[in-house]
């Protein structure tokens, strides 16, 4: 049995503590890493914002669909990941439920092409704030589709299926952050016509998964 013996709120300024603790210290573990010399090819400096954004907007989206299926399909990375899916309804602040060690993930995979792009920081703050608003509208609990546009964007009608209890892949579906055309694409897409949501979102083992703040964070590390 994990331990879950602090409250809420004190685990959380914990939690947060610790986290941004070891972000900063492998941060700096990695600024001396060899490839940090790929800063130098800097291949997008000097060209519009625009066309930053639009090129970080693609990589970067496909980059992370490809993060969010191993999150799913590794064993290991899935223990982590069972925090988000622990959601039993979705709604806009789901978007932010998700263990500290999956910020390591993402960010570590998706850091390199920054590094070679050499992308403005304007850019990359206002593709973080676009991305946050498109994750919150995509957890929130909306029966909202765009049609045919639906084959390119992610929509709320779309994530809530990733949601489902069932999975209908062979590791589950729907796993585009922005663009769903990766998931039509790489054949993970599911999306029925003549059902709006899943009967039950989670997944099969959810009985047993903490129900506490500290028991959460420390369950992929126990189990």
């Amino acid at each position: 049995m994990i331990p879950d013996f602090l409250p809420a709120q004190e685990t959380g300024l914990l939690v947060a503590t610790g986290a941004g603790w070891v972000l900063q210290q492998g941060a700096q573990v990695v600024g001396g890493w060899p490839w940090q010399g790929l800063q130098a090819v800097q291949l997008l400096t000097g060209s519009p914002l625009w066309v930053q954004f639009a090129v970080l907007l693609v990589l970067k989206d496909l980059l992370e669909w490809c993060v969010h299926r191993l999150l799913h399909r590794v064993p290991w990375l899935w223990q982590f990941h069972k925090l988000h899916h622990s959601i039993a309804e979705l709604d806009w602040i789901g978007n932010m439920r998700f263990h500290w060690m999956e910020i390591v993930v993402y960010k570590s995979l998706t850091y390199l092409p920054l590094v070679v792009l050499g992308i403005d920081g304007q850019v990359v703050l206002w593709l973080a704030i676009f991305s946050t608003l498109i994750g919150h509208l995509n957890h929130s609990n909306l029966k909202i589709g765009w049609g045919p546009l639906g084959y390119l964007i992610n929509s709320p009608r779309m994530h809530v299926w990733h949601h489902d209890v069932v999975l209908h892949g062979k590791s589950g579906q729907n796993f585009a952050i922005i663009f769903s055309l990766w998931d039509w694409l790489f054949g993970s897409a599911y999306l029925p016509e003549d059902e709006q949501q899943p009967a039950r979102l989670g997944f099969s083992e959810i009985e047993s998964f903490p129900r506490g703040l500290l028991g959460r964070l420390l369950y992929p590390f126990w189990k």
